[in-house]
């Protein structure tokens, strides 16, 4: 009850009034173009199935607050966000159950076994650094060097009672503190410190607030990172906390009763088929059908020797404690 209470509170600041959509069309709620190259994916599909998917600036928070209160008439075919939202939202019963293309190569543990969500891609949490907007301060390269005053008002994350990656941003420094799920303690005292160095809290995506250097240094994801080095040819850098991180998957999940359903499932066959996820792949994610990460994408990522420092998390216990988290950020931190 308490985390449907924050959800449902979240949707007040969402907009309210959706336009209407012909057939050829599937909603999805959090696929913003700036983020993990939705905007190139949306591209393919108008391009392959003919159908148009509307750009949507949701976050994961946002997006389950939405499908809340429009549970008696939904208005999205498909949703997208953190693994703990797409948990929450079948126990809240907003989704419907769907085994897309290659559902059974999905590994177990990145999946609800009747198809309520699954992962399609994971990303690994770190430093996102314009090294170019530093003022000639050192790469960090560590979560406690945040906290440092030579980068006062240079660091930024995004809002994490509401932004998966910033729920899974705090889970990582958490424990790189010496936090557990049971025990959020030392990553709120942590939070508390930063906010003596004026970091900059976003609730959407902040990618081009990074490229432009307004943030300097963000706690986000590895393929975001890349995507400014290697597409935008920007002087970025990402760092893997020498505290160590996690890696976490992001899902997607058809909505009950949605207006277009079988657009959403020719949508979610489309992302999740070999050409979905070399797409992801070359966005720099990790596509969650390993063979379609080609050894030329694999190659602009950091050493494997880097990602060894990211452990894995209990996504299901990460899901069921976030509620505890977010009351206690928003009241003892914001």
């Amino acid at each position: 009850m308490r985390f449907k209470q924050l959800v449902m509170g979240m949707a007040f600041a969402v907009a309210a009034t959706q336009p209407a959509f012909a057939n050829d069309v599937a909603i999805c709620y959090n696929c913003p173009p700036e983020w993990a190259d939705w905007g190139g994916q949306l591209k393919n599909i108008a391009r392959d199935l003919k159908i148009d998917v509307p750009q949507d600036n949701k976050n994961s928070g946002q997006t389950l607050s939405q499908l809340l209160a429009e549970k008696d008439n939904p208005v999205a075919d498909v949703a997208y966000y953190g693994v703990s939202f797409g948990i929450k939202a079948k126990q809240e019963g907003v989704v419907a159950n769907y085994k897309p293309a290659n559902f059974d190569k999905i590994p177990d543990g990145l999946k609800d076994k009747d198809g309520a969500w699954f992962a399609i891609h994971s990303g690994t949490i770190g430093l996102f650094v314009n090294t170019a907007a530093l003022d000639g301060a050192a790469v960090p390269q560590s979560w406690s060097d945040l906290l440092k005053p030579e980068y006062k008002g240079m660091v930024g994350y995004l809002d994490p009672s509401s932004a998966f990656v910033g729920y899974a941003g705090a889970v990582a420094i958490n424990r790189a503190m010496g936090g557990t799920l049971d025990d959020f303690t030392p990553g709120i005292e942590f939070f508390k410190k930063l906010k003596e160095n004026d970091p900059i809290v976003p609730k959407q995506t902040a990618y081009a607030r990074v490229l432009s250097g307004e943030i300097p240094i963000l706690i986000d994801y590895d393929f975001n990172a890349y995507r400014a080095k290697y597409k935008d040819k920007a002087d970025i850098a990402f760092v893997i906390p020498t505290e160590g991180t996690v890696a976490v998957p992001y899902v997607m999940s058809l909505v009950k009763n949605g207006p277009h359903p079988e657009n959403g499932k020719m949508v979610l066959d489309y992302v999740m088929s070999d050409a979905g996820q070399a797409h992801w792949a070359n966005a720099f994610l990790r596509p969650v059908i390993a063979s379609a990460l080609s050894p030329e994408a694999s190659a602009k990522f950091l050493p494997a020797s880097e990602y060894a420092r990211s452990q894995p998390v209990d996504y299901a216990k990460m899901a069921k404690v976030q509620a505890g988290f977010s009351e206690r950020y928003l009241s003892e931190v914001r």
